[in-house]
């Protein structure tokens, strides 16, 4: 089942609840802090961007966790295989100490802390990131201003409840294909972005989960000729039974996908072996990659109530997808991101 939501909401309603639950191609649902039916340490928001072209990938974050701020930036080198993400915390945002919006469409925020000062703008013509991160690596510093561009494209939108909570909720959007220009600089290297090979993705979310949770997630945004081509895939988080965020990015909208799967492979104790080709499959057979992994951006946090495992692997990705007309398209060493992730938070 697939409830494609038409009509506009609050997200939650005023009962604290997702009403109508499933998933939108426009911003057509408001995310109304006043609804929420929780303490404000469970609230959760942050604004993700990662961008990729053949030699790097860059990422930025800024998440409001209530009773913690995690901030981050990560340099992602594809042609040697190695990266360096880094992080600050900041105790105690309470939903208010970064400016994170309630629109997407605003999707504006700012951190100052010793070490980071990082903004997400827009101006309404473009969007703009800035980032200064000292002492990134070392004695090496982050520096980076890019401009992003947004293609005349739909998105994905989805709001889902979780079985166990009612008045948990998540609501996401995943705005693909965005075009950065700009610079960065890590230590005494320095790097242009260029609109045409430089693409990448919003992942705005808003929400308040449960304690304990494992997702999957994969994006990609590049190209297929000259026509601009994303997708993104995600499961395993909150309730989905109305719809999945699976989807693809063509010719100015969004394509539905279904159930999608990561077979990635195991050892003999079961433990996955993230580096080992992987593959993609879709239940609906409109989606199927050949993923070869490059490196895998792993990182454990625990900071007693707060415990992450993250694996965010890079790499390539040969395969082909269907639109809903009809129309297949094939890719071939497509860079994109899949991820498993289990948060305690």
């Amino acid at each position: 089942m697939q409830n494609e939501i038409r009509t506009r909401a609050e997200i939650p309603g005023k009962n604290g609840t997702i009403e109508n639950p499933g998933f939108a191609r426009t911003e057509i649902l408001d995310y109304t802090r006043e609804n929420i039916k929780a303490p404000w340490y469970r609230k959760k928001e942050w604004d993700y961007y990662l961008f990729t072209n053949d030699s790097f990938a860059l990422a930025f974050t800024i998440s409001d966790l209530g009773y913690i701020g995690l901030l981050s930036a990560s340099f992602i080198d594809l042609k040697t295989a190695t990266e360096h993400t880094e992080s600050d915390l900041f105790v105690f945002p309470k939903g208010k100490a970064f400016g994170l919006g309630t629109k997407v469409a605003d999707a504006n925020g700012e951190c100052h802390t010793k070490r980071l000062n990082m903004s997400f703008k827009n101006d309404g013509d473009h969007r703009h990131i800035s980032c200064d991160f000292k002492n990134f690596d070392g004695d090496k510093n982050l520096t980076a201003e890019l401009d992003v561009y947004e293609p005349d494209m739909e998105a994905m939108y989805i709001a889902t409840p979780w079985a166990e909570k009612e008045t948990a909720f998540y609501y996401n959007c995943k705005r693909n294909c965005l075009e950065a220009s700009g610079s960065v600089s890590y230590g005494d290297r320095t790097e242009k972005l260029e609109r045409k090979t430089s693409l990448g993705c919003l992942d705005w979310g808003r929400g308040v989960w449960t304690y304990d949770n494992t997702w999957y997630w994969g994006t990609g945004s590049g190209r297929i000729g000259d026509e601009a081509f994303g997708f993104n895939l995600g499961y395993g988080f909150s309730d989905r039974s109305s719809a999945s965020e699976n989807c693809l990015y063509y010719k100015g909208k969004i394509h539905k996908l279904d159930e999608i799967t990561f077979n990635i492979p195991k050892d003999t104790n079961g433990k996955f072996l993230f580096t080992n080709p992987w593959t993609i499959t879709s239940n609906d057979e409109k989606f199927y990659g050949d993923f070869a992994p490059i490196l895998d951006r792993a990182a454990e946090m625990n900071y007693a109530v707060i415990i992450s495992s993250q694996h965010q692997v890079f790499g390539k990705m040969t395969g082909w997808a269907i639109t809903e007309d009809g129309e297949k398209l094939e890719f071939k060493d497509f860079i994109c991101a899949l991820e498993v992730v289990r948060n305690k938070y």
